[in-house]
């Protein structure tokens, strides 16, 4: 099961079982340590077998005091940073890079810096995790206003994971499959908006939405 943008309201949220866990960013508000130790605790109380963590824009804890930051996590959850883990069997990968919004953190601006960053996501991966989405899939947050990537998109659809996992935009969560990959906005929107639940076959490959919840307009 997928959550982002829980934004230190998890106490609200309502969290299924399953045997992996992934947040997607911005678990935090101002982002630093005390706010994250917070988020931690939470984290680490849930019950499933795995836990996989990327940064947020709001997460400026893992940016600043990455050493620290970190720590909080503790040993039992993955924390991806342009990095990959395995979990039975399924190779995942996390970016927290997005484009340049405001003075968060974790900005980029569009073009080469940005694609650069993309270009590490490697070609054998299952699970793909960034916090902001591909341009044109679960980025609409005004109708006339888009704030998808367009470089990340056209590197997943190089690399073609089974499933590629995010938040940001709050507005439009939602599942989508498009080719070979499977696209989710997995955003809460501060705990409004339920997790997502997905299953993924190790063996075969099958990516199956268990349950999606609404996007909020």
């Amino acid at each position: 099961m997928a959550v982002a943008d829980t934004h230190l309201y998890h106490d609200e949220l309502v969290v299924p079982a399953g045997d992996v866990f992934i947040h997607a960013g911005d678990m935090c508000r101002a982002g630093d340590l005390d706010e994250l130790a917070e988020a931690a605790r939470w984290l680490r109380a849930l019950p499933h077998r795995h836990k996989i963590v990327i940064s947020g824009n709001h997460d400026w804890a893992f940016l600043q005091t990455p050493e620290p930051a970190r720590a909080l996590l503790g040993v039992d959850v993955h924390y991806l940073q342009d990095s990959a883990a395995a979990v039975d069997g399924v190779r995942f990968w996390g970016s927290p890079w997005q484009p340049a919004y405001n003075d968060w953190a974790w900005n980029l601006p569009r073009g080469a810096e940005l694609a650069a960053r993309w270009a590490q996501i490697p070609p054998a991966v299952d699970v793909l995790i960034t916090h902001g989405p591909p341009e044109g899939i679960g980025d609409r947050y005004t109708l006339a206003g888009r704030g998808g990537c367009a470089d990340l998109r056209a590197r997943v659809e190089q690399v073609r994971p089974r499933l590629h996992l995010f938040g940001h935009i709050h507005q439009d969560g939602g599942f989508w499959q498009i080719g070979a990959t499977c696209y989710a906005n997995v955003t809460t929107w501060e705990c409004e908006r339920a997790p997502t639940v997905i299953d993924l076959d190790p063996q075969s490959g099958r990516v199956l939405p268990i349950c999606i919840p609404p996007a909020r307009r």
